[in-house]
């Protein structure tokens, strides 16, 4: 469930759409909850407001700091444990997004529950107390103990932080990071945006590294419907996985109609080809499907016949990061090949590797033994499923400099662990979309 939290002068108006709820907090205030059964208790009640009151669950809270001897040695760990009565605080949830927009214009909290509560009859209120993790921004120390409790138990933080991605189980890394050779990660690690790792270097969890000064992010709209789709950001992993079986008979069912309705389109596509540069029309390329086995996958031609030969010669133009090869005009595409590109026409063959069981029709980009050798964890995963005609990545790529490749272990990486019909669905859907505006 998409839930979008509100505070009073937060300097920006809640979305008018997209949150499934709104959970309308007070300045500072952080709690980590059970939402499940406080959403059922709405969906019953329907209320306008439900007012719940979060009471902490941890228990007597304790400080730790480390003593030395004043000549930086150290000499113990001392625990100080507070005097005040476990903590609480107030929390507020409404499907109204005018409501949230009345929270979010108040100046603190009291004048925010006065907005939103005014001309509501006692019908329209509810009350609930539910047990919580209750942390004050304003407390010392409570920031970070938020943060800690939010690593050990959010399971995807890429579906509201743009830009990272699981690098392997439990560790988190913002595409921007620059992956060296021999660095190991012992989970549960988060690794910020342009955060250096030297060569070599061990990472022991649980551990953040913040975001590099020069490439600090800035908050940006989460995309919801993403948000949406992972149903258990919380507690078990998302993702569940389907029987391939089904979803094999799927793949052929839909590789013949797509072969049978673009059937026109062949000929049209062999003679333009043929008569610019000849035979063959087709090209085969060795890559790796399922478990590492190999197999031609088949385009339409859109190269001269020595384009591999030339690709030596352009390889200081190479505008592409990883192992990846892309020139913006390439001067080895033929004329049609530009059209055939432009339509997706010349990935049109591949529907004949679906049929032969070689691909899938959304999955990874199928790609050669030398690309998958550069990330083991993202070799593993891409090669634990059909490569597919489409994918995440085709889809949500951004085409920026130097992150392409990131971006391509981090879309990979999240359909393995994401895959289902629905987000099948949505990426045929998409492509559509992208190929009928050309």
């Amino acid at each position: 469930m998409a839930v979008e939290v509100v505070r009073p002068a937060q300097g920006r108006a809640p979305a008018a759409s997209g949150p499934a709820l709104y959970l309308l907090l007070d300045p500072g205030a952080m709690a980590l909850f059970e939402l499940a059964p406080i959403a059922r208790r709405m969906a019953w009640l329907k209320p306008a407001l439900l007012r719940v009151r979060l009471r902490d669950r941890r228990g007597a809270r304790y400080t730790e700091h480390v003593v030395d001897d004043g000549a930086g040695v150290f000499v113990r760990v001392e625990r100080e444990y507070g005097r005040r009565a476990a903590g609480a605080t107030r929390a507020v949830l409404t499907d109204d997004a005018r409501l949230a927009r009345r929270w979010a214009e108040a100046l603190d909290g009291r004048s925010a529950w006065r907005s939103v509560s005014a001309g509501l009859s006692r019908e329209r209120l509810a009350v609930w107390r539910a047990a919580a993790s209750v942390f004050d921004a304003g407390r010392e120390g409570d920031e970070a103990a938020a943060v800690d409790a939010l690593q050990r138990e959010w399971r995807a933080p890429n579906a509201v932080v743009d830009g990272v991605y699981e690098f392997q189980p439990g560790v988190w890394l913002h595409e921007t990071v620059a992956m060296r050779s021999g660095v190991r990660f012992v989970a549960p690690v988060w690794v910020g945006a342009g955060a250096p790792i030297d060569a070599g270097a061990i990472v022991v969890g649980p551990c953040r590294i913040a975001d590099a000064p020069e490439a600090r992010l800035r908050p940006s709209e989460p995309a919801w419907e993403d948000v949406e789709r992972d149903t258990r950001l919380f507690g078990r992993r998302v993702g569940t996985g389907r029987p391939r079986r089904g979803k094999r008979l799927f793949d052929i069912a839909f590789s013949l109609a797509v072969l049978l309705a673009t059937a026109p389109v062949y000929p049209v596509a062999m003679l333009v080809i043929l008569l610019e540069d000849g035979w063959p029309v087709f090209f085969a390329h060795r890559r790796q499907t399922l478990r590492g086995r190999e197999f031609p996958c088949l385009k339409f031609r859109t190269m001269r016949k020595d384009a591999e030969q030339l690709k030596a010669e352009l390889a200081k133009q190479n505008q592409a990061d990883g192992p990846q090869f892309f020139i913006k005009d390439d001067p080895r595409l033929l004329r049609c090949g530009k059209w055939l590109r432009r339509f997706q026409i010349d990935e049109l063959p591949q529907f004949l590797n679906v049929l032969f069981g070689h691909m899938s029709v959304v999955g990874p980009r199928p790609s050669p033994d030398k690309e998958n050798q550069y990330c083991p964890a993202w070799r593993e995963a891409r090669l634990s499923v059909r490569p597919g005609v489409t994918g995440l990545w085709q889809v949500r790529r951004t085409r920026e400099p130097e992150t392409d490749f990131q971006e391509w272990i981090r879309y990979d990486l999240e359909y393995v662990r994401r895959q289902s019909w629905r987000l099948d669905a949505w990426i045929i859907l998409q492509t559509i979309k992208q190929m009928v505006k050309g």
